[in-house]
């Protein structure tokens, strides 16, 4: 158990506070952001049945609440629609990326997601190590979970390919597009590949890993990925401290040590600050998928730049409109705390705007003036930026998650079908 500094164990605090007060009740349902009406997301919901378990452990509510919370969440989707009806909540174990307040049916038109369903099977799996009790609470939970996961027909969504389809719509089939390249979709393939019921084949993971790229950049090299969550996600769940698939065992690093040099290369852009935005440097970094000012254009030092509203940021080589993103920073705390902590704090002091009633706001951009004040700031939380502070922090404090998946069969087993080997997984 590391102790954190005051700051850390503060954000910690009031970031969980999102799953605390934002879920439905009666449902368990979680909305997406907090903008009045905002859809509930899978996604977020998978990261409220991760978080609760560490509101048990750093005593933010009872262990009685949580499972109780829990449980009415999964019993939701145990007896939700599943088919191919477009108001349906999921189809074949998947769920729709956006689901209706209230009712828990599709919305907005959405996809039925497969990265999306992977991060709340996260959520799922997490429940089930956890609550692992005698009573009749935690053994439903488990009951549930258990059938929730082994309903997921992962090889349907190969649509008689090697590699996994990012979704479904029931009006037009299979998205075109597939996760290839290094992306979050690692912790989808792990999942597929643990499935007791409909188990990807190992070639999935294969075609997966064959289209990553390899580069060296300021002199380091690593596994590229712009945008810091794509790093981040899949070591929510999954502990890769010492364990390496075939592509990982070739370069001689895990996948933990490439996403610290991830940070610092973050970190090293922005320093460089090749594109002169205003307020980077060696303690302003963070691109990721974020908020951000626009769409629109400013003027900044003569010359027009173009900035965006939500999108995936990243660097070097992605998108940079001078939005940073505070979340994306502490959510690297496990990988690179002598970089992490002082940026939180720079970040806080220099902009005390961007830390309200749920942490920090999503993003801020130190080059647009908002109502004649210097630096906008969001105006929203997003339960996708929330949950992966609360679970990093709680993984470089304790390992709690880390250690909870350890013990999950479903992950064992499709981290060695996947090739991983070594470390903790070693004699597994």
């Amino acid at each position: 158990m590391r102790a954190l500094d005051p700051l850390v164990a503060t954000l910690q605090h009031e970031t969980f506070r999102y799953f605390l007060h934002e879920p439905d009740a009666a449902s368990g349902l979680v909305p997406d952001c907090t903008v009045p009406g905002a859809p509930i997301s899978i996604a977020v919901v998978g990261l409220a049945l991760t978080a609760y378990p560490v509101g048990v452990e750093r005593g933010l509510m009872t262990r009685d609440e949580a499972a109780a919370r829990t449980l009415v969440t999964l019993r939701f989707f145990r007896n939700a629609r599943q088919g191919r009806e477009a108001d349906a909540t999921g189809y074949r174990g998947f769920y729709y990326h956006f689901l209706e307040r209230g009712s828990g049916r599709r919305t907005w038109d959405s996809e039925l997601s497969t990265m999306d369903t992977a991060l709340f099977l996260g959520g799922v799996l997490t429940a089930a190590a956890y609550f692992d009790g005698e009573d009749g609470p935690e053994k439903e939970i488990r009951a549930v979970a258990d059938f929730l996961y082994r309903r997921v027909d992962f090889t349907w969504a190969l649509d008689r390919g090697d590699t996994l389809r990012h979704g479904w719509t029931p009006e037009k089939g299979f998205l075109p597009f597939r996760w290839t390249g290094y992306s979050e979709a690692l912790l989808l393939y792990v999942l597929g590949l643990g499935s007791p019921t409909h188990p990807l084949p190992k070639k999935s993971y294969a075609a997966f890993t064959k289209t990553y790229e390899w580069r060296r950049i300021y002199g380091e090299e690593q596994l590229y990925a712009a945008p810091l969550f794509i790093h981040q996600f899949p070591q929510i769940w999954l502990d890769l401290r010492g364990v390496k698939d075939a592509f990982m065992r070739r370069k001689g690093i895990d996948y933990f040590e490439n996403s610290r040099r991830a940070a610092f290369t973050q970190q090293r852009y922005a320093i460089r600050n090749p594109k002169g935005w205003k307020g980077y440097g060696r303690y302003c970094w963070g691109f990721t998928a974020s908020e951000g000012p626009g769409p629109g254009f400013v003027r900044i030092a003569g010359k027009t730049r173009k900035i965006h509203d939500y999108v995936a940021r990243g660097a070097p080589g992605g998108l940079d409109d001078g939005t940073v993103a505070p979340w994306g920073v502490a959510a690297s705390i496990p990988f690179a705390p002598e970089i992490v902590v002082p940026t939180l704090s720079h970040l806080e002091k220099r902009y005390p705007r961007v830390r309200n009633a749920y942490g920090f706001l999503a993003s801020l951009n130190p080059s647009v003036k908002e109502k004649g004040r210097h630096g906008w700031v969001a105006n929203k939380y997003l339960g996708l930026n929330e949950g992966p502070i609360v679970l990093m922090i709680e993984n470089y404090r304790s390992g709690l998650i880390w250690n909870l998946m350890r013990k999950c069969p479903y992950v064992v087993k499709g981290l060695k079908r996947a090739g991983f080997e070594g470390g903790w997984l070693a004699g597994r």
